[in-house]
Order: C-alpha cells, then sequence, then structure tokens
C-alpha cells in the first residue's frame, strides 16, 4: 500500500498556502494547484520553499520529512528568500510580490548560495544528509572567517565543521568508486565470456564520451561536466573524487587544454595531471587484481571438478570388483 505523506504547498508570493496529504509528487501537484487556484493544463515547477531546490524525481520526494513545505511556481515566476522586517513581525508584498531584495545604495542585499546553505546547516545541521555533492564542496571551499560570519560560530568550531562535510563528502565518492571499480569488474569478466564465445569485438573508447546524466550541466567549451570542473577546482585531492571516465578525459585532454579550462598556471595544471594519471594507474592495478584473482578462482573450480570426478570413478570400480 502506498504511503499517505502530509505536506504543505503555497504560491511563489507565501500568501497561499494550503496542507494536503498526498501519495505521490503528481498528486501532489494536481491537488496543489487546485487549491491555489491555477489552471490544470498549465505547466508547473515543485520547489522546496525554504530554499528553492527543484523536486523532480518520485523518490526524493518520498525522502523528505512529512510537513515538508513545497512552493509551485508558473511561468515567469521564480522562488525567492524570506525577507523578515518589522523584527520579524509582520510580512510586506508589493503588486503580488514579496520583497525580493534589500537596496542600500544600489546595491543588492540578495544571498549568495552558499550563505543559503549555510543558513540551512545553522538551522538544522542534519540537512547534510539531503545536500548535493556541488553544495558540501562551495561550504568546504568558503574561507573559515565568511563561513564563521554567517553561522555565528566560532572559527574553530567551523574548521570541525567544514572536516566533518569533507568526511562526507569523501564517504560519497569512496561509495561512487567502489560501485564504478564494481562495475569495471562486471565489465571485464562479461568481456572476457564474449571473447570465449564470440570474436573479438572492436573495443569502444570512452575517452569524452562520458555517459552524461540527463539534467547535468555540460561547459560547451571544455566538453566536462560542471560538477567536474568544480572537483578539479577543489582544494583537497580531486582527483579522488573523480570516475574513471573523468580521469581519462582530463588526462586525455593534456596540459595546455586543461590550463586554459581551469584559469591555471603550467606547473599547477601539471601537477594535477600527473595526479589524475596516477590515480587513474591504481584503479586499473585494482581492476586487473581482481581479474587475476577471479582467473585464479575459476582455475581452482575447474581442477577441483576433475578430482571429484576421479574418485566418483575410482568409487565404482571398487563396487564392481567387491561384487
Amino acid at each position: 500500500m502506498t504511503e499517505i505523506k502530509p505536506c504543505k504547498v503555497c504560491n511563489f508570493t507565501r500568501q497561499k498556502s494550503y496542507g494536503l496529504v498526498v501519495p505521490s509528487l503528481d498528486q501532489m501537484r494536481i491537488k496543489g494547484c487546485e487549491f491555489l487556484g491555477f489552471s490544470p493544463d498549465a505547466p508547473v515547477t515543485v520547489v522546496l520553499e525554504d530554499d528553492g531546490t527543484i523536486v523532480e524525481d518520485e523518490g526524493y520526494f518520498l525522502c523528505l520529512p512529512r510537513n515538508t513545505k513545497f512552493m509551485l511556481l508558473q511561468e515567469q515566476e521564480s522562488w525567492s528568500p524570506v525577507r523578515r522586517i518589522d523584527g520579524g513581525t509582520a510580512w510586506m508584498a508589493r503588486d503580488s510580490m514579496i520583497l525580493e531584495t534589500d537596496d542600500v545604495d544600489g546595491v543588492s542585499s540578495e544571498p549568495e548560495h552558499w550563505q543559503i546553505l549555510a543558513q540551512q546547516l545553522k538551522e538544522n545541521l542534519s540537512s547534510i544528509i539531503l545536500m548535493s555533492e556541488a553544495d558540501l564542496q562551495i561550504l568546504v571551499d568558503r574561507s573559515v572567517p565568511e563561513l564563521a560570519s554567517e553561522l555565528g560560530f566560532q572559527p574553530k568550531k567551523v574548521q570541525m565543521l567544514q572536516e566533518t562535510l569533507l568526511r562526507v563528502l569523501d564517504n560519497k565518492e569512496e561509495e561512487r568508486q567502489s560501485k564504478e571499480l564494481l562495475e569495471l569488474y562486471l565489465r571485464a569478466v562479461e568481456r572476457k565470456d564474449g571473447e570465449q564465445t564470440e570474436p573479438s569485438q572492436p573495443r569502444q573508447d570512452v575517452v569524452g564520451d562520458m555517459d552524461v546524466p540527463d539534467g547535468t550541466e555540460v561547459d560547451s567549451v571544455s566538453g566536462f561536466m560542471t560538477r567536474t570542473l568544480m572537483v578539479l577546482k577543489g582544494k583537497t585531492s580531486p582527483e579522488t573524487r573523480l570516475s574513471s571516465e573523468e580521469l581519462q578525459m582530463v588526462v586525455a585532454k593534456g596540459p595546455a587544454v586543461m590550463a586554459q579550462v581551469l584559469g591555471w598556471n603550467a606547473e599547477r595544471t601539471s601537477g594535477l595531471l600527473q595526479a589524475c594519471d596516477a590515480e587513474l594507474t591504481r584503479r586499473l592495478q585494482q581492476v586487473q587484481v581482481m581479474n587475476s584473482l577471479n582467473s585464479q578462482t575459476q582455475l581452482a573450480s575447474g581442477q577441483q571438478q576433475p578430482e571429484e570426478e576421479s574418485a566418483e570413478d575410482s568409487h565404482n570400480t571398487s563396487a564392481k570388483d567387491d561384487e
């Protein structure tokens, strides 16, 4: 039976808000449009009311806590953070829009993305679990004074927080690398089995032709995914956070191209490429070790079977002599 989830919906001005009980993201979108007075045929985008994260995946929707508040946006509407005025006791709306920016001498005080993430952590540290790797990397790369000022923490506590974020990021990367290593191993086993039954087939080169998930932004100039560029420019050991296919693409581009893509000098770029090449070699060696273990296992299994058959034949011969 599908779980029924209570949640809340509001329009982009936050002037209308309703509570719903729905079994799925689609039902929440349909009922939300009905309550908010939207046309049933109009395209609607669902975002989290507190930070504007777009919600399109059914699995992600089901993982969110009960009573999560969503904002339904029609065309030409966009999410904006809440602005409190009069000491937080009143709300101002103008021209059917909530106050989006506080301008002082013509300078906008609209918070940056890292400041929004910092506020999420300040309100609830467990929100780390729902943050993407890109968001975690943004917080890790911020300077300690900036983050301390935004969070209201002591610098030492901010350093400990960044170390925790880095460990979470590393754990996610290790999980991905383990998955990729297993996939490489399974591909190698399938390729070996295929070579035994069919003639050799041309090998597809993955360099420069990575599988790009739907909805992932790709830089039109370099051909790299946005996440890949962000990881490459990270502070600590970016080569360990890239997939094997991404490492192959980085090494194949060469120092000159990568220096232009990253905007680095030749020495720094060369150091990164050497680290990527070494990491790629290490992973390939791991695959070779696993293939060797697999071959030894198959050989031992093949030797054991004839020995069992020989023992069975000997037993049958002995039985016939007794008769």
